[in-house]
């Protein structure tokens, strides 16, 4: 799969995310060492701690699907509902949460997970790894001392 057509299925998760408070829809799109991607998009709530964030969404599915320790790379886009489609300028990388549990599937990879962050439209994209994101991450590699080795 293209770096592109990662980012459209990030792009089509977007639109079917749940964000009636703050309009901006972000979905997510994970692709897996064997070439499966799962989606996931981020849902608000009217008690807006208990909304969920659209790449934990897609964790959760990775998980499901394949499993954290098989997570290749990551695509990420939101912005507004524009007209039916996604639209926005700035591209959407994943907030401090999400770049944490990120993190997690990278240590139990073994890989610098990248991850691809687009615009509303497609047409920005940034990419990062996640040791970029979070150089100085907390993860299961740093629980080594707590089981004595």
């Amino acid at each position: 799969m293209t770096d592109q057509e990662l980012v459209e299925r990030a792009r089509a998760a977007a639109l079917r995310a749940y964000a009636p408070y703050s309009h901006f829809h972000v979905g997510c799109a994970i692709e897996s060492t064997h070439g499966e991607v799962v989606s996931g998009a981020n849902m608000e709530n009217a008690c807006y701690r208990l909304g969920i964030c659209a790449e934990q969404s897609a964790l959760t599915a990775a998980q499901a699907a394949f499993g954290l320790e098989n997570v290749a790379r990551i695509a990420v886009a939101g912005g507004r509902i524009e007209g039916g489609s996604l639209a926005g300028e700035g591209a959407c990388t994943p907030c401090g949460g999400c770049r944490q549990a990120i993190l997690e599937a990278a240590q139990l990879s073994g890989r610098d997970v990248e991850i691809i962050c687009a615009n509303g439209e497609g047409s920005r994209v940034e990419r990062h790894s996640i040791s970029t994101l979070m150089p100085h991450g907390f993860g299961p590699a740093n629980l080594a001392d707590a089981s004595g080795g």
